[in-house]
């Protein structure tokens, strides 16, 4: 019997759903044995600035790295940034306090890009062709910014607000969110409602990484080059989660329904004005994870997670005189995988790996209904692995050392005139982070980081370079485009 791509596409879902299914009833186990109310040892606090004045106590105990958490910062966050005694309320706080913390980085860097589409003659005019060059900025520069306001409204009720601008003060809201802890006395059982980053077991948010090489994960946000999918996992969503623990955080779960609008206001796909209108579907993320510790002289607890997002966009639009108004015809997506944060001694290493896929339609990017769905001779929904290595090296709690190696390898692509290696990605990063201020009232680190990025026939997803492919990269002969980023920086909070 020979299934149409339709059909295989069922089969996908049946799977996916059939894992859905099997999550839900290992939750229902865990949950079956609740624990009792649970204090977190105030000795061991620790948090942003704002909740180190709060309880009084050194930021640097929340971080093995700010703002990378260590376990008691995990538990904190999860248990919605309380202890567990009076402090908590707000009734109790110091009126002089305010749940507030803002960071940003005033820094220099160089960044180089090659094989750049450049005029032979600078200004172009007449007599100019497009010639290969390498395209190199540097200068002392600024960051975007976070303000952000978190804690609690009363107890077992929290919330989070992070308004984010980019260097040129362009301001959006990176996240806002307000949470109903311990349901039922319970803490397998919290709810978030807002906009909010995804459970992920190593967060985009709180990496070490600043450039604009380093400071993204590639494989978060690939997506195959012709694809029509504006999906990215390291982006904030808007939707509702349900996620719960046990009483010192080493069990986790998370399911969470989001609007397919990749964390867009509106209705549309971004988050300021312009973006395209989105489609009337949900998506859904689920993540587990178990810590467990490996030696007694391990930094903190080891963790592994399994997740799965599963999502559907849109191929076409409904139209009112040619203007888009909604996303229509709607085809299938998925990205599923493990991740790790493994502490041996001084040393974390976190590896991560995804497979990823999206339907033939949003690959090829041609309307799944109409009169323009036609598919090209041979065109296949493309899919991929990616992944990473990340470490970190701590000489001691003011001097961590950093690396790591990610690759993206696609595995089938959309249409079989693509060569086998279009849209593969390499890239390294290394660097370093002293941090010669850490107390309660602010931090600072001297951060000093080198990434560079190899694109095949792609614009390299930091954007650095001219923004466009010399005319003799193509689909079947792609040439790599380097980009490198140097920068060396103050990041600091207050």
């Amino acid at each position: 019997m020979k299934l149409s791509r339709r059909g295989t596409v069922n089969i996908r879902w049946s799977l996916i759903s059939s894992f859905f299914a099997f999550s839900f009833l290992v939750i229902a186990m865990i949950v079956g044995d609740s624990q009792p109310a649970y204090t977190l040892p105030i000795h061991k606090v620790n948090a942003v600035p704002a909740f180190a004045r709060k309880y009084g106590l050194p930021c640097s105990a929340c971080h093995t790295a700010w703002p990378k958490l260590n376990d008691f910062g995990t538990a904190f966050r999860d248990r919605g940034y309380q202890i567990g005694n009076d402090r908590d309320s707000p009734i109790w706080q110091n009126p002089a306090y305010f749940p507030m913390t803002a960071r940003i980085t005033p820094n220099w860097h160089l960044e180089h890009t090659t094989n750049q589409p450049l005029d032979s003659i600078p200004g172009g005019g007449s007599g100019s062709t497009t010639v290969s060059g390498s395209f190199t900025q540097h200068g002392f520069d600024l960051s975007g910014m976070d303000f952000w306001l978190v804690g609690t409204l009363y107890k077992n009720i929290s919330f989070s607000l992070l308004p984010s601008s980019d260097p040129t003060a362009v301001w959006h809201f990176e996240n806002a969110f307000v949470r109903f802890d311990n349901l039922k006395g319970s803490s397998w059982f919290n709810l978030k409602f807002g906009h909010y980053e995804l459970n992920e077991l190593i967060s985009e948010k709180r990496f070490l990484f600043l450039s604009n090489n380093g400071g993204i994960y590639q494989s978060y946000h690939f997506n195959p080059p012709g694809d029509s999918n504006d999906f990215g996992l390291g982006d904030n969503q808007s939707g509702v989660e349900l996620m719960g623990h046990n009483a010192n955080s080493y069990t986790r779960y998370s399911i969470s329904v989001l609007s397919s609008s990749e964390g867009g206001v509106g209705f549309t796909n971004s988050v300021t004005p312009g973006g395209a209108p989105v489609g009337r579907t949900y998506d859904v993320f689920a993540t587990f994870d178990q810590a467990f510790q490996l030696g007694h002289d391990s930094m903190a607890a080891s963790r592994i997670q399994g997740f799965v997002y599963a999502g559907q966009r849109p191929t076409n639009y409904q139209t009112s005189g040619g203007a888009p108004l909604v996303g229509i015809d709607n085809e299938p997506f998925y990205r599923v995988g493990v991740a790790g944060d493994i502490y041996i001694g001084k040393l974390d290493i976190m590896p991560f790996y995804m497979h990823g896929y999206d339907n033939v339609y949003l690959g090829t990017s041609v309307p799944s209904s109409g009169p323009n769905s036609v598919l090209p001779t041979g065109a296949r929904g493309p899919s991929w692995n990616a992944g990473f290595v990340e470490f970190g090296y701590y000489v001691n709690p003011q001097f961590v050392a950093i690396g790591r190696y990610e690759a993206v390898r696609m595995q089938t692509q959309a249409l079989p005139t693509n060569a086998s290696n279009y849209g593969n990605i390499d890239a390294y990063s290394i660097g370093y982070r002293w941090y010669p201020i850490m107390f309660s009232r602010a931090g600072l680190a001297f951060h000093n980081e080198y990434s560079i990025t190899k694109s095949m026939g792609t614009i390299p997803l930091s954007g650095d370079g001219v923004g466009a492919l010399l005319p003799t990269s193509t689909a079947s002969d792609p040439l790599p485009v380097w980009s490198s980023s140097l920068m060396i920086g103050f990041d600091f909070d207050f």
